[in-house]
């Protein structure tokens, strides 16, 4: 038995084609990594269809998933990227419908925390062995009636410093040096955000982070029982606090770990000002006044690792 359950076992063939999407202008090596794995389950898989899909701008990896699950049959949904290019494909196949439709991520961007977390043997031999399994999402609800937006997040969902980096990032460029500067600028600048629960309280905020994976950022261990199986998220809080606090708490989640944290199904608020969410390293504006809602989506997701 693997770490997340039992995987699915069927007489019928795991896969019936294989969509790989990539961006083909990414600054990483998506497009040698996306024609890599083409030729790869070419010869392990001879039979099997591989569909290559390049991105052609921001956001159109999720309308090429949506396409590829609505298709119907059991599609595996490939994302060569980093977490950002994945929340895209798995937002798209959530919008599907689909529920025989299977993802999985070939790292090849800045962040790739979930694909770290979730690993346990190459891609290509994943695709092989065919082992299904599924994991919990978090689903994101922006507003309420007929305007409410919904999205779905594979490993994390941030507001507060979080998605403020992420945006400087953007900004400043990636690589480990810009990536340090970014950091730092932002560091000093940042101010607390105010939300309103749903008991009517009151909170000034530095950091609030909903985890459906131990790690992100590469080295900040979240929390030490988090499973994307489990059925709960964890909810990380940093409530406003002196600066030199906040970087002692960066800290601890590099080395040692923020150790146990707790966890729930769901958490709402309202915004007090205009707030960045980050899912998965896509930012994603709120306005003031707007009701925020974040739930677990139990084995919401087929997926290999």
């Amino acid at each position: 038995m693997n770490r997340f359950g039992p995987a699915r076992r069927s007489l019928l063939p795991a896969f019936d084609r294989v969509v790989v999407i990539f961006n083909p202008n990414s600054t990483g090596k998506a497009p040698e990594l996306a024609d890599e794995l083409r030729a790869c389950l070419a010869e392990r898989l001879p039979g099997l269809p591989v569909t290559m899909s390049p991105t052609q701008r921001a956001g159109h990896g999720r309308d090429l998933a949506r396409e590829a699950a609505a298709g119907g049959g059991r599609p595996l949904i490939v994302s060569v990227s980093g977490d950002g290019g994945y929340n895209e494909v798995v937002d798209g196949v959530m919008q599907a419908g689909n529920d025989d439709a299977v993802c999985a991520v070939m790292a090849a961007g800045n962040a790739n925390d979930h694909r770290r977390t979730t690993r346990e043997r190459p891609l290509v031999e994943a695709v092989v062995a065919g082992d299904v399994r599924r994991i919990d999402l978090l689903r994101l609800t922006v507003g309420t009636g007929a305007d409410a937006r919904v999205h779905h997040a594979h490993s994390y969902i941030g507001v507060g410093l979080t998605p403020v980096v992420a945006v400087d990032l953007e900004k400043g460029g990636k690589g480990s040096f810009r990536e340090i500067v970014s950091v730092v600028r932002t560091f000093a600048r940042f101010r607390p955000f105010s939300i309103e629960l749903e008991d009517g309280s009151r909170h000034r905020i530095d950091s609030l982070v909903f985890a459906n994976i131990s790690q992100m950022a590469k080295y900040a261990v979240l929390s030490e029982s988090g499973r994307p199986d489990d059925g709960r998220f964890e909810v990380i809080t940093l409530p406003h606090t002196a600066k030199w606090r906040i970087l002692g708490v960066a800290i601890r989640a590099a080395t040692t770990g923020l150790g146990p944290q707790p966890s729930a199904t769901h958490y709402g608020f309202t915004t007090l000002k205009p707030t960045p969410l980050q899912l998965d390293g896509e930012v994603l504006a709120v306005e003031a006044g707007t009701a925020v809602r974040v739930e677990v989506a139990p084995r919401a997701l087929a997926t290999i690792s």
